[in-house]
């Protein structure tokens, strides 16, 4: 099977998107001072039939994360969200990861996919409009509300990024979300109460299980990379209040660190926070930085 990739390059980093993956980044890679290319991102192993979530980079919209109870009430009404992946019994991430992106303009620095999708209340259009340079690639994700009535939307990213034995993570955070045998949230700390949780001088991620939000984060983080993958300084706009890192354990190839705008659930939550209701064509706006600058770690 063929696959479409929209690949953008300079002398010092390549990226590459498949548009029918969500739109998904498959490649970003650097080059060192040496001349060697390292990944950024966990890089893809091509084969469209395992799915999107085997990308480095997936976009988050109509909401992120897992909604509860078979979906949400607002202003009076209930709305049904249906489970939309395989073996996941709930709704997960939206479906934007999962339709096929269109390439709206292309050129030497960068790229804009667009598409319209549905899913339970939700009719939408989005953009993703991708700038790489020497030292950064900056993603910007919009929405637009489409439906007849205003809902609550949410918006984020799902980068997926190398793990070894060296790999670092650094940000800071003010509360910690535990989750339930559902992945759903369980209650909050403040971040002091759990110090193994602490990401805010930088230590290497959990031996075990991950799967948990951050809230009141500094929306800045670094990884550390001492091989074989590049360090890599994240930033995002002030949309994004949310973390969530994810990794099955030490055995795994991967972690995820994802900017996101509300906690998981949130449709569901007392006060719903990090989401933003949207009027019919109105608009939310999201932006994520991947900086490769050496001083982050070495390369």
């Amino acid at each position: 099977m063929v696959v479409e990739r929209v690949t953008v390059e300079n002398g010092s980093a390549h990226l590459q998107l498949v548009p029918a993956l969500g739109g998904g980044i498959a490649q970003l890679d650097v080059r060192t001072a040496s001349g060697d290319w390292l990944p950024v991102l966990r890089p893809w192993h091509g084969r469209f039939e395992d799915g999107p979530f085997e990308l480095g980079c997936n976009v988050l919209v109509p909401f992120s994360n897992r909604i509860s109870g078979g979906g949400f009430e607002h202003d009076g009404a209930f709305y049904t969200v249906p489970a939309n992946f395989a073996d996941e019994p709930l709704p997960i991430h939206g479906d934007g990861f999962q339709r096929h992106w269109h390439l709206l303009a292309h050129n030497d620095e960068t790229v804009e996919l667009g598409c319209d999708g549905e899913i339970g209340p939700f009719r939408y259009r989005a953009w993703q409009l991708f700038t790489l340079r020497d030292d950064r690639l900056v993603v910007e994700l919009r929405v637009q509300n489409l439906s007849q009535q205003a809902l609550p939307f949410g918006i984020g990213f799902h980068p997926w990024f190398p793990r070894n034995e060296g790999t670092r993570l650094k940000f800071q955070a003010t509360e910690f979300w535990l989750e339930d045998g559902n992945h759903l949230p369980a209650g909050r700390r403040n971040i002091c109460e759990v110090p193994d949780r602490n990401f805010g001088d930088g230590r290497v991620l959990p031996e075990h299980w991950i799967n948990n939000a951050f809230g009141g984060w500094a929306r800045e983080a670094i990884i550390s990379q001492e091989g074989g993958a590049s360090s890599v300084k994240i930033t995002v706009s002030d949309t994004l209040g949310y973390a969530l890192v994810y990794s099955p354990g030490s055995k795994a190839d991967f972690f995820c660190f994802e900017p996101v705008s509300h906690p998981v659930d949130a449709h569901n939550l007392v006060g719903r926070p990090g989401l933003r209701v949207l009027e019919r064509h109105e608009k939310l706006t999201a932006s994520m930085t991947l900086n490769w600058d050496e001083r982050y770690g070495t390369r």
